[in-house]
């Protein structure tokens, strides 16, 4: 099947061919005729499939073909977890309406208030949004959703983790009307939260699953080493990272700290570095982002802030030097690599401390995990062994209190007071209690 079968817009057919972009992908072959058609959708399918022009080609058909119900609201809105995600669905977005007269906007957390106000003055039919931002300028009224077509969600579950789930409601309430399309997509849709949620956003929607969330990904490697300690981590990665095929790595680790230190350890031994997280404010991760993407630098050091949207073809390397909390997030960062094809190879660090998020996510995986090991960086660490239940459940079981007693078999011990509600304060009103005698044996004068 070809692109040219889906009945596009001209402009459209033309900015395809452009971009050199003929066969689609699955998830796109099944979700763009459904939303042309006007169905709800809620779909899930792995990272690096094509999810992004599965809903952006069928928006801006819509717009293209159809009346608009408003003329100032925006005609569609696609809200994003991360101000990173954000910005490459914006830039995919403006390739896409280069040569159409749509007008859109990017409203994202860290940049200028009263600029994006600006911008939303201006109309845009189009809005790429973080969930947080756009629900702060709905509550100044700078815009506003009555006329809003299509309501798009990317990586829904993502943004019910971060806590948008308030947020996401409310935007939902201010575009609830019959008219509405909204389409729902993700990595994986196996958050509960999520599952009710869409029962309210989505009326009558065609469910679509490319593939198991954690089914095997042809095109990358995947490889796990066990590592004793943080210094025979670190000796892991600089071997990894000297590789000769290695083009560029993104090393995920589990704090914002560890971002800034490794990468300055690794910047002493030769490698060109970076580091991205929340600590820096939103210009200073756009330059970094920039920068990297530009090849400036060989190895990204992050938190999971780059774990989903991020798409960058020379990103050869994945390197999980933490593991992840949330095994759905391991699918995500090894998702980075591996895309458009190319082979990519995804390598995590088992340590001790990651061994129980590990030991969960090998329960998902389809393949049989086989420790690999590097030429002469032996490991001592072989794993944790799992409790045996019955040594567990005793282990727990408090141990009962020794009890002296008199020759005639009563309790020496103070009597235990078992009304829980005498002696002690309750409500408002304090009990009166008796003031403790002076104590006059000591000398002495109070300080203040």
């Amino acid at each position: 099947m070809q692109f040219s079968e889906f009945a596009f817009d001209q402009r459209i057919v033309n900015t395809l061919a452009h971009l050199n972009f003929e066969s689609p992908t699955d998830i796109q072959r099944q979700a763009i005729p459904v939303a042309m058609v006007g169905r709800d959708i809620m779909a899930s399918s792995k990272t690096g499939s094509g999810k992004t022009l599965a809903y952006l080609l069928p928006c801006v058909q819509r717009l293209l073909k159809q009346k608009a119900l408003s003329k100032q609201d925006a005609r569609a809105i696609v809200l994003c977890p991360t101000r990173e995600l954000a910005k490459q669905v914006y830039g995919q977005l403006r390739l896409l309406i280069a040569n159409t007269s749509l007008k859109s906007a990017l409203i994202c957390g860290g940049e200028n208030f009263n600029d994006q106000l600006k911008t939303l003055r201006k109309d845009p039919q189009i809005i790429i949004a973080t969930a947080g931002r756009l629900h702060d300028h709905l509550q100044k009224r700078h815009l506003f959703l009555e006329g809003l077509e299509l309501l798009i969600l990317d990586e829904a579950d993502r943004m019910f983790d971060l806590g948008f789930s308030g947020q996401l409601q409310d935007i939902h309430k201010a575009a609830n009307h019959r008219k509405r399309q909204t389409l729902m997509f993700s990595a994986t849709m196996d958050n509960p939260e999520v599952g009710k949620f869409a029962q309210q956003l989505l009326k009558n929607p065609v469910r679509i699953a490319i593939g198991f969330a954690f089914e095997q990904h042809t095109d990358i490697e995947q490889r796990f080493y066990l590592s004793e300690d943080l210094n025979q981590k670190q000796q892991q990665l600089q071997a990894l990272l000297s590789e000769d095929h290695v083009q560029q790595a993104i090393v995920f680790t589990a704090t914002r700290v560890d971002t800034e230190r490794l990468a300055t350890h690794y910047q002493g031994l030769g490698f060109s570095c970076a580091a991205l997280s929340g600590d820096l404010n939103q210009s200073q991760r756009n330059q970094i982002m920039d920068s990297f993407s530009r090849g400036h630098q060989k190895v990204l050091f992050t938190t999971d802030l780059a774990s989903r949207g991020l798409d960058i073809v020379q990103v050869s390397h994945v390197v999980n030097f933490d593991m992840p909390k949330h095994s759905e997030e391991y699918m995500h960062r090894i998702g980075r690599t591996g895309r458009a094809g190319n082979q990519g190879h995804a390598h995590s660090l088992i340590g001790p401390n990651d061994w129980n998020n590990f030991d969960i996510l090998r329960q998902y995986l389809p393949q049989t995990v086989v420790f690999s090991s590097i030429d002469g960086i032996e490991s001592r660490f072989t794993g944790l062994r799992a409790k045996n239940d019955t040594q567990t459940s005793q282990a727990n079981k408090p141990t009962p209190k020794t009890v002296k007693t008199k020759a005639n078999g009563k309790n020496t011990g103070a009597k235990r007071n078992r009304n829980f509600h005498e002696g002690q304060d309750i409500g408002d009103i304090p009990i009166r209690r008796r003031a403790a005698p002076e104590d006059l044996s000591l000398d002495g004068d109070d300080e203040d």
